[in-house]
């Protein structure tokens, strides 16, 4: 009696294997995604405290003065708590800190608006010098800034002046020395002397009973002082 050849029935292996891949592919990204959103929703919350710690201290600090506002108040107007406060500052000196190099960061753009502003050189670099006295009558960057700056942070509120200031006025003397409106010289010592009379400049400013009149009168005499300098004529 002949056999009937064994019929084998077909495996689905390559199938089988291929939808088990893509499901375990799904599930993987499902929580690669999770897990990029995790952290995204926690830096998020992070900012978001940050941003409300520091808005509450910088109107704090505007209104009562570095020394008259203690950190519960902070806190309390921020609507967090202690704990949130030593979580993204070391105390509040170190958020003061903060909110100086913020405010510092925000005269940078505007100088460099000013300057964007201007169809020359020597005119571009002078609204850059101007803006700086400016910002001296804002209330805000007035006490905070220029007056209780220096007396808070001392000789490291300078650093950071000169971190964000030195290095942009070195790169002006250089562009009107190479453009031909200034006499080759030594730039850094000079951008220093700039530098060290602009702040001069504004703490009169920020200390004066009359800041508008006494902004005035300090352009006056900066304008002479460095358009001396310059092989430039300025406009009135």
């Amino acid at each position: 009696m002949a056999l009937e050849p064994r019929r084998i029935a077909p495996t689905h292996i390559g199938p089988t294997l291929t939808c088990q891949a893509l499901g375990n592919n799904i599930t993987y990204g499902m929580i690669v995604n999770q897990q990029a959103k995790r952290r995204r929703t926690q830096a998020e919350r992070r900012a978001t405290t940050r941003r409300a710690l520091l808005d509450a201290a910088r109107s704090l600090f505007a209104e009562r003065g570095y020394h008259g506002t203690a950190a519960e108040e902070i806190v309390q107007r921020a609507g967090l708590t202690r704990g949130a406060l030593y979580h993204h500052f070391e105390d509040k000196k170190d958020l003061f800190r903060a909110v100086v190099d913020e405010m510092e960061s925000e005269i940078d753009e505007k100088i460099e608006q000013a300057e964007r502003a201007q169809s020359n050189l020597p005119e571009a670099v002078m609204a850059g010098y101007r803006v700086f006295l400016d910002a001296a009558l804002d209330p805000e960057i007035r006490r905070t800034f220029f007056l209780d700056g220096p007396s808070v942070l001392g000789w490291e509120w300078h650093e950071i002046d000169a971190c964000h200031a030195v290095g942009k006025i070195e790169k002006g003397l250089e562009s009107l020395i190479a453009e031909g409106f200034m006499e080759p010289q030594p730039v850094r010592p000079l951008a220093r002397l700039t530098n060290g009379a602009l702040l001069e400049a504004a703490f009169f400013v920020a200390a004066s009973e009359d800041p508008e009149a006494a902004r005035d009168e300090v352009w006056g005499a900066m304008e002479r002082l460095l358009g001396g300098l310059m092989n430039y004529r300025f406009t009135a």
